[in-house]
């Protein structure tokens, strides 16, 4: 039987964090049975007697999780102490997990594209093809995606619960490690989404001098038959640039090296997006209370790789502005500090619009201790930084295409569901109604998860850290578009908290993502470098 003390309150964004050995709850990364430290210190001489503990007090506030909660709970005990919770057991799960995705996109284009792959040859898979990889049939294809997203999940789970049991690797050589095979999978061709391809077109046309919030992919000189339109999935190829005029930058630079060779702009951008990967890991493992976990949350996390690197996702890019805007709102004690905070949140505003929730991560201590001067320097530098990025750019007009993606619905989610029976008890009209409907209905029930997600958290972490995991956290599991690259965000600052019960639902959330989402997303065979 344990003894829960109600947790003091949080307070502001500069509290540091919770000591890292301290586990969130008995059944998280702590299995039953492990060692957990606790800390003594004597009373005052004039302080009143205390009542003895029988338990460490719980790093997260005693809230019941249910049944389903419990069941979880079963399940982690049982994984927990079986052979493969050991450091080699779970490094070689992770390994294989990751080889199997690499395995599909160095097989993309031996001679015909893969199901999972965009119809192009980066170097590694040219080498391959070469030397006689076999081509992988779609249903070969779409098992071995299936299986190797599975072992990159129980991979991550087996080195979360060595880590907890005792493991505790060098941060750098893990860091290192994983820079290695990022170096390696970034010459591979991108597997489980075409996204780099509509990147390398938008890149492109910029390129050519059009503006790629009007001018669409399908318009490039030649049509379909011009080699960058022949990379982007038929879905988007009628489909302007959805992307802050930062990332448009990042796809110019890199069209700007590929020129009219699709597959160089995609390597470059690999590349890119590899580089801001690291640096996001280099920062936490600078920055974290315990950088073992934080290397292993992020930049040894095969899930991720899988998806930001592998898959090519700018979100890896926004995740490093997020985790240095986040570390530096921390540290402020100048005013120039706050404007480069400021600073720092306009630019990631202008990569993608989910920044918004970095943003409102950093206000929320601000209001919480009635920093008005402050919030209102940091926001209006904020704003007129995203802002003046947009109008100086390429003009209000890029903002036109967010209003139409806004009111995507993604499939298979419960809102996809609503707008199915609406369609077969009303027709269109019923469609565009429960559209409507969907669109004034979800954030409510975000921000209420959020708030759900940010009390399971400990109160002794910072406010901002713990409110940008919870409502990015909640952002994937409620949103009607999402995707499993979204949770870019949500991990990295993860990365930053100590154990606790978020950390196996978030790898829950983007698995199940992952198995429902991947796609190149075309069948056009793409000529080798």
């Amino acid at each position: 039987m344990a003894v829960s003390v109600d947790p003091p309150r949080r307070e502001s964004a500069d509290e540091r964090s919770a000591p890292a050995d301290l586990p969130a709850s008995p059944d998280d990364e702590f299995p039953a049975g492990s060692p957990r430290r606790a800390t003594m210190t004597a009373p005052h001489p004039l302080a009143p007697a205390a009542a003895p503990e029988t338990a460490p007090r719980l790093a997260e506030p005693p809230i019941p999780g249910g049944r389903v909660e419990a069941m979880m709970g079963v399940l982690i005990r049982v994984l927990a102490h079986s052979p493969l919770a050991r450091p080699l057991p779970a490094v070689t799960l992770s390994a294989v997990g990751i080889g199997g995705v690499a395995f599909v996109g160095l097989c993309a284009t031996a001679p015909n594209p893969s199901v999972a792959t965009p119809p192009v040859l980066l170097p590694l898979t040219s080498v391959a093809r070469d030397i006689g990889a076999p081509h992988l049939p779609d249903v070969a294809a779409d098992l071995v995606m299936y299986v190797s997203i599975a072992l990159c999940c129980l991979g991550l789970a087996m080195m979360l619960w060595a880590n907890s049991r005792g493991w505790s690797p060098s941060p750098r050589k893990v860091f290192w490690a994983a820079a290695a095979a990022v170096a390696v999978v970034v010459n591979i061709t991108p597997v489980g989404s075409s996204d780099v391809a509509s990147y390398a077109a938008y890149g492109r046309i910029a390129a050519l001098g059009y503006n790629p919030y009007t001018f669409l992919p399908s318009m490039l000189p030649g049509g379909e038959h011009n080699p960058y339109t022949m990379v982007v999935s038929r879905q988007w190829q009628q489909t302007p640039s959805v992307y802050g005029p930062v990332a448009t930058w990042l796809h110019l630079a890199a069209a700007l090296v590929g020129g009219a060779r699709p597959w160089a702009t995609i390597w470059m951008l690999m590349i890119m997006i590899g580089a801001a990967f690291l640096a996001a890991g280099y920062v936490l493992l600078r920055t974290a209370a315990n950088p073992v976990r934080a290397v292993l949350l992020w930049v040894a996390n095969p899930l991720l790789i899988v998806e930001l690197v592998m898959g090519g996702h700018l979100d890896a890019i926004v995740a490093l502005f997020a985790i240095v805007a986040i570390v530096l709102s921390r540290r402020i004690t100048t005013i120039w500090h706050e404007l480069l905070v400021g600073l720092v949140v306009g630019v990631a505003g202008g990569i993608k619009v989910n920044a918004l929730f970095v943003a409102l991560g950093i206000a929320i201590p601000l209001v919480h201790d009635r920093a008005w001067a402050r919030l209102a320097r940091i926001g209006v530098v904020a704003g007129l930084t995203t802002l003046g990025l947009y109008v100086f750019s390429y003009g209000l007009v890029a903002l036109r295409p967010l209003v139409s993606a806004s009111k995507m619905v993604v499939s298979p989610t419960i809102w996809r569901a609503v707008q199915e029976i609406a369609v077969h008890t009303g027709g269109t009209g019923a469609e565009n109604m429960a559209t409507t409907v969907i669109g004034f209905a979800w954030p409510p029930l975000m921000f209420a998860l959020a708030w759900y997600l940010y009390n399971r958290l400990s109160p002794d972490v910072p406010t901002v850290v713990a409110a940008t995991c919870a409502l990015t956290f909640a952002w994937i599991v409620v949103a009607p578009w999402s995707l499993p690259w979204y949770s870019a965000v949500a991990w990295v600052t993860l990365a930053l908290l100590p154990r606790n019960s978020l950390t196996r639902w978030l790898t829950l959330a983007t698995a199940a993502l992952s198995l429902l989402h991947f796609n190149g997303g075309s069948s056009v065979t793409q000529p080798s470098p």
